[in-house]
């Protein structure tokens, strides 16, 4: 599968802060290296320079953290990658880890679910094609169909979602059939309409692979931002302590080139 070699992608918020809040964002991209990268965040409020505070992140994420008073907040972020990057993986901690039901991933509700409808596929390359296409085809993608408290079983019982409720639906019934799994923001070369994307890892045979029940983007050519259990760990604005409202929002994700073909049969690292 072709390698993008370059990627650019750059993300916009505008947010009013009606009273003061402590913001924490989760929009650059995780520690570049051994990537080339040249980035740039930009936060302002009501016009002036305010500084965000960097905090390292599980994963290789980075939360980008900062006192906001009550004004018109604007975060401008924008980078360029060369090459790939690693996988961040923890061996056994994230075996545990991501094995456990979550809040947006309740996998213990559907344990028999998963061991029946997927039953006799062994851990592998079959069994991850096989839970991207089953949850590709169970469930039909429509913006608002969705709320934010929604986890997987609200949305295999709903039938439909956005792609934070694939990723979850697929995370939880891999932790069923014993695959640690995990969620991923990502910024996402291909995605139409362009936005935040969200797709799930599973580690197998000591790696993690991504999966992406959507079908929205190629998977090589993703760039990864936050990884965690769920929606929970992976939002790209948190807010605490005051009242927000977010007003503009747009992202763009490109490559250099053709986009490359994806194929869900074959495992992909996301780099």
């Amino acid at each position: 599968m072709p390698q993008p070699c370059r990627r650019r992608v750059s993300s916009h918020l505008t947010v009013d802060i009606q009273t003061p809040a402590r913001i924490v964002l989760q929009v650059a991209v995780a520690d570049p290296e051994p990537l080339t990268v040249d980035e740039s965040l930009i936060t302002t409020i009501d016009g002036r320079p305010v500084t965000a505070l960097e905090v390292r992140a599980p994963h290789g994420g980075r939360w980008h953290v900062l006192k906001a008073p009550a004004g018109r907040l604007i975060v401008d972020y924008s980078a360029t990658l060369t090459g790939r990057g690693g996988v961040p993986d923890e061996g056994v901690a994230d075996d545990v880890r991501y094995l456990h039901p979550s809040r947006y991933a309740e996998s213990d509700r559907l344990f028999a679910f998963s061991r029946s409808q997927f039953a006799g596929i062994p851990v592998g390359p079959d069994l991850l094609a096989a839970v991207s296409s089953w949850v590709g085809t169970r469930l039909i993608y429509l913006s608002g169909s969705s709320r934010p408290t929604d986890g997987a079983v609200d949305t295999l019982l709903a039938g439909q979602g956005v792609c934070r409720d694939f990723a979850h639906l697929v995370v939880a019934l891999l932790r069923a059939l014993d695959v640690p799994a995990r969620m991923v923001a990502v910024y996402a070369p291909g995605l139409d309409p362009m936005d935040f994307h969200a797709v799930a890892e599973a580690r197998i045979d000591g790696q993690w692979q991504v999966v992406d029940a959507t079908l929205l983007a190629p998977r090589s050519a993703l760039v990864r931002i936050a990884t965690g259990l769920d929606a929970s760990d992976t939002a790209f604005l948190s807010s605490y302590g005051g009242d927000i409202q977010m007003l503009e929002q747009w992202v763009s994700a490109t490559v250099e080139g053709p986009l490359p073909e994806d194929d869900i049969t074959e495992l992909v690292q996301l780099g």
